[in-house]
């Protein structure tokens, strides 16, 4: 699940340039995961790195020709089931949560990613920590924390202006200004990795973009549990905070409604203990991407061995 985020408009950067899918992600961890034989938590973060790499690369291609390449840049979260493991690993303020069984048969929750944004307190004193000689490295902006005063997370793919002064903008481009040159990254590309092994009282995983969380909190989320009914709820919380009907914010254009709310991208996964455990668990024949809103065969299918 890719995001493109602020200070660009998803809906609007296609207008301008087209870029590589950031759930290229994806297709590097198959690679890498063909060539170990398994899936592992230094798969996973050679993925992200060969993403990042692979996007700077085309950034230092095509910048001449379209400059703003080097301000676009995606959160991404990826999930990967493997032996009856959760592998996760994120960048950015997409999130993770799973719902199971407490003794008194109600669902509790727990987040199993990590937010990298500059709205929390542990992102800001590792940001200052990262950069003492920085006083502006995160600014109050219209009551918002912001690294450099410009973007909220704290770790992407790509805007790559704000991680090698390679790609520094025109400081005519008043949106993306620094009030100094880049000396070292204010941005991360390197993914927070984490592991589960289910338990028998895991029931699902919601994995959604900020958009969702930015108006239900984990538990509201989880007693929902579907993701249709998620998305929706999220858009009627985002109308009531703007004084609108959700039929109003149906009807807006894409371009318009980025004002209202922000991208929300949301999947859930249902876990069956069963198959995961059992003697012929198979690699399931199916891949979800958020990003590209698509399901299809799944790539990981070549590998042996058991889900």
């Amino acid at each position: 699940m890719c995001r493109a985020h602020d200070p660009f408009h998803w809906s609007k950067m296609s207008r301008w340039f087209t870029i590589p899918s950031p759930c290229s992600s994806c297709q590097s961890q198959r690679g890498y995961a063909q060539e170990s034989g398994t899936i592992s938590e230094d798969v996973i973060r050679n993925a992200f790195s060969a993403t990042e790499e692979g996007f700077l690369a085309h950034v230092r291609t095509t910048r001449e020709i379209k400059p703003l390449i080097a301000a676009t840049g995606s959160c991404c979260l990826v999930g990967v089931i493997w032996r009856g493991t959760l592998y996760l690993a994120n960048l950015g303020d997409s999130r993770a949560v799973v719902g199971y069984l407490g003794r008194s048969n109600n669902i509790i929750t727990e987040q199993l990613t990590r937010d990298h944004n500059a709205s929390m307190e542990d992102v800001r004193q590792e940001l200052k920590f990262l950069h003492p000689d920085d006083s502006n490295i995160v600014a109050l902006k219209h009551g918002v924390w912001r690294i450099k005063g410009i973007i909220q997370v704290s770790r992407t793919i790509g805007d790559a202006y704000l991680k090698k002064p390679e790609f520094a903008l025109d400081p005519s481009i008043t949106r993306f200004r620094l009030t100094e040159p880049l000396r070292r990254p204010v941005l991360s590309a390197e993914p927070s990795v984490f592991t589960r092994t289910f338990l028998p009282q895991d029931k699902f995983v919601i994995f959604a973009s900020d958009g969702l969380w930015e108006h239900l909190s984990n538990q509201q989320a989880a007693e929902i549990g579907i993701a249709r009914r998620l998305i929706r709820t999220a858009l009627q919380e985002a109308a009531r905070k703007r004084e609108m009907r959700y039929a109003d914010i149906k009807k807006l254009d894409k371009g318009i409604r980025r004002f209202i709310h922000d991208d929300i991208t949301v999947i859930v996964i249902y876990i069956d203990h069963e198959f995961l455990l059992g003697p012929k668990a198979s690699v399931p024949e199916l891949s979800i991407q958020g990003f590209a809103d698509s399901v299809g065969p799944s790539k990981f299918s070549t590998l042996d061995g058991t889900n």
